[in-house]
């Protein structure tokens, strides 16, 4: 009957060619890889939390007896044995597996113990195998502690002559305290390493109540390298709660002040995974690109330590801006992923969340436990029938002595006339003459009390739940003592401390604050000269033949310069960018999109006040809040769109307390009005401010009426004359006017 079943080889396919659909066969090839790389190379198990090739690592030091206690041995000779009997990859991606292990900036809680080249936190490599030794650390240990006990199961290796376990049974919560990270096919893992003390606390307490919270205990993650984990609690508790998430981290610095007034910051702690050779070379390319002015240069001091010294291009450098500005652009601050995908204890691949991963630990020791318990009642058995075998002997000792003597089957006459096994019949006649003494006598019956009053109390264990999670508490408090955070390797070293991202830093922030003059020519000449210089000066304003000046005034490298056009554009220059005070500058033109034919109309700092008065030569006119004239592009930004023959003619600060507006034309006709009188907007051709029969708009500002209006006499005096009452000149927006007060300059400018 037909099928449409795809046709697949058998387990063992003949030696030949088969028929078989090619999407069926490569799909099903493809699906057996991606089993093999998630379970077998790239997700760690849940209960030892390493993957199979940590484990034979280990288990093959185990066996060549590299105990902490032990000499070193070549690690050429561990990989030797690593790959030739249980893990037949390449010796270069097993040693590398080894170096790791062996890293106190990449493992929270080394697993071997490294003697030589085993590369450094900058970023060198290890050296070649043959050079460097190893053998492992207390912690392996006690990962690996029940093995000779049973307490977990063993199964072939690949090649069939000899054994492995299949994981480890000790009692150290490794999947968390030095995490994992790796990737599979279609899947991956990434957990940050935790405080082993921490961990034993709140497995303490899952033992007591499975529904225990284990974030009471455990504050977040523990890098080997410290440093500082800036999320809020409510998004590490996410974090855990779901098994996915990131933890923000920092480095650790302090601000060294020195004689004189000066400072530099110094790092002493740098992120998790970050490499500190290529840390250095980012934050130096930030110097040279110029992405950070306000950082000077950047030294490496460290020896044994950590020691990164910044130095600020200026003492008046806010150090938690310049901090900011790294944080934002380097890795001092990075992102470390949590991503809680481990293999359950049936082998299947799954993310977690932090309670689940420590419950099945906790269950996987309990399960631990209860093997360690019958394994030894095994024992105890077994000896006790020796034991009482033994007893039996010494009791009837000259009847013993004669049978061995007198009878050609001893082993069968012993076993029929005194009731014994044939392991104690066999024991019995192993016995040395020197053992038959009373004292091995009495020796024998101590040790037989002690082998049922142990046995006693295993057996109870065995059978009472709540015993064995006594006991488990017991071994899970020893355990925490050895890692306490009283100790140097269980003391935690990254601190949990909340913190605001990274802030936008403003321009004028990230450039030191100079005092400067800008000149900008009739022409369109820009330049700036360091300090404020008196513009009275002849030689200040120093220009080209035929040129001559039209805007000077003090700013600061950080002001944002304002540059308005008479088609009613207004441009955005940077102060710091301005071309040097030597010579005559540059033409403005070449850093705008602006016409030659189209007139500059106004220069002045953006700082200078919170709105501005831009009125046309038309007399039409509004106001305009600063930060809305700021344009980002060379392009400039439209602000007044002036009429048809008309331009844009006065561009003046409204000072904080200003109330009035005054108004002259050409016709010398003079008005004065309320401020509230005149519209706000942030474009557009605006109000009538003065209505003229001929002519146009002259000028226009804002001042305090009950200071009155000032303005400067003419000559070389230069006296100051001040109209106290404005009253006669006082009417309505858009009015005529009337002529200016005496003496008011003849050019028709305030």
């Amino acid at each position: 009957m037909a099928t449409d079943a795809p046709i697949l080889p058998p387990d063992n396919p003949p030696v030949g060619v088969f028929d078989a659909p090619f999407d069926s066969a490569l799909s099903e090839r493809y699906l057996v890889y991606a089993l093999s790389t998630i379970t077998a190379r790239s997700l760690p198990d849940v209960r030892d939390g390493l993957k199979p090739v940590h484990r034979r690592l280990l288990w093959a030091m185990r066996l060549l007896r590299l105990d902490p206690a032990a000499g070193y041995k070549k690690c050429a000779r561990v990989v030797g044995d690593v790959i030739g009997k249980y893990h037949p990859h390449g010796d270069q991606s097993v040693y590398d597996a080894m170096v790791r292990l062996a890293q106190d900036f990449a493992l929270r809680y080394p697993l071997v113990d490294g003697q030589g080249n085993f590369g450094n936190i900058d970023g060198d490599n290890a050296a070649a195998y043959r050079y460097t030794e190893a053998r492992l650390t207390q912690v392996a240990i006690d990962l690996m502690d029940g093995l000779d006990e049973d307490a977990a199961p063993f199964r072939p290796t690949y090649n069939g002559e000899e054994q492995e376990p299949e994981l480890f049974p000790g009692a150290f919560p490794n999947l968390l305290a030095n995490g994992a990270a790796g990737i599979a096919v279609g899947m991956a893992t990434s957990i940050p390493p935790h405080n082993a003390a921490e961990l034993l606390d709140a497995a303490i307490a899952l033992v007591d109540d499975p529904a225990a919270d284990p974030l009471a205990f455990v504050q977040g993650p523990d890098f080997p390298t410290g440093g500082l984990v800036v999320d809020p609690p409510a998004a590490i508790r996410e974090a855990y709660a779901t098994g996915r998430g990131g933890f923000r981290v920092r480095a650790r610095y302090e601000v060294e002040r020195e004689k004189g007034g000066g400072w530099q910051i110094v790092v002493r702690e740098i992120p998790y995974g970050v490499q500190k050779g290529k840390l250095i070379e980012q934050i130096a390319e930030l110097i040279n690109a110029k992405r950070l002015p306000i950082l000077a240069d950047v030294r490496d001091e460290s020896d044994a330590e950590i020691r990164l010294v910044l130095e600020p291009r200026s003492r008046t450098v806010d150090a938690q801006v310049l901090m900011d500005g790294l944080f934002r652009l380097s890795d001092l601050e990075t992102r470390v992923p949590l991503n809680l995908n481990v293999l359950d204890k049936d082998r299947t691949p799954r993310v977690m969340s932090l309670a689940e991963a420590l419950t099945a630990w906790v269950e996987h020791q309990l399960v631990v436990l209860r093997r360690r318990t019958e394994h030894r009642l095994g024992r105890i058995a077994d000896r006790l029938e020796l034991v009482r075998g033994y007893i039996v002997a010494f009791l009837n000792l000259d009847r013993v002595i004669e049978i061995i003597r007198t009878e050609d089957e001893p082993k069968a006459v012993m076993m029929a006339e005194f009731g014994l096994t044939d392991r104690q019949a066999e024991a019995i006649l192993n016995m040395r003459l020197r053992s038959l003494r009373r004292l091995e006598e009495m020796e024998l019956t101590r040790e037989q009390a002690a082998l049922e009053k142990e046995q006693a109390s295993l057996t109870a264990l065995l059978g009472s739940e709540k015993k064995q999670r006594e006991r488990l508490k017991k071994d899970f408090a020893k355990i925490r003592d050895r890692y306490g955070a009283e100790t140097p390797l269980g003391r935690r070293r990254t601190t949990i401390e909340e913190a605001a991202p990274t802030r936008d830093i403003p321009l004028e922030a990230m450039i030191e604050r100079e005092p400067i003059t800008v000149i900008l020519s009739e022409r369109g000449w820009i330049r700036a000269m360091k300090g404020h210089v008196d513009l009275s000066a002849a030689e200040t304003l120093k220009f080209k033949e035929g040129d001559g000046p039209a805007f000077a005034f003090h700013a600061q490298t950080t002001d944002k310069l304002l540059l308005a056009a008479g088609n009613g554009r207004f441009f955005t220059l940077a102060a710091d960018k301005l071309p040097g005070g030597r010579g005559f500058g540059e033409p403005v033109r070449a850093t705008i999109d602006l016409d030659g034919s189209v007139p500059i109309v106004a220069l002045l700092p953006a700082r200078t006040a919170t709105r501005l008065l831009v009125a046309a030569s038309d007399g039409r006119g509004f106001a305009v809040p600063t930060a809305d004239v700021i344009a980002e592009t060379r392009k400039g930004k439209t602000v007044m769109t002036p009429r048809a023959g008309s331009r844009l003619a006065v561009v003046r600060p409204i000072a904080p307390g200003d109330d009035y507006v005054a108004v002259i034309g050409d016709n010398r006709k003079f008005l004065v009005f309320p401020l509230v009188d005149l519209a706000e907007l942030s474009r557009g051709q605006g109000v009538q401010l003065q209505r003229y029969r001929d002519g146009g708009l002259a000028d226009a500002r804002t001042f305090v009426m009950a200071d009155g209006l000032s303005w400067a006499m003419g000559g070389g005096s230069r006296r100051v004359r001040t109209e106290s009452d404005l009253s006669a000149w006082r009417a309505a927006r858009g009015a005529a006017g009337r002529m200016p007060p005496t003496g008011f300059p003849r050019d028709n400018r305030f």
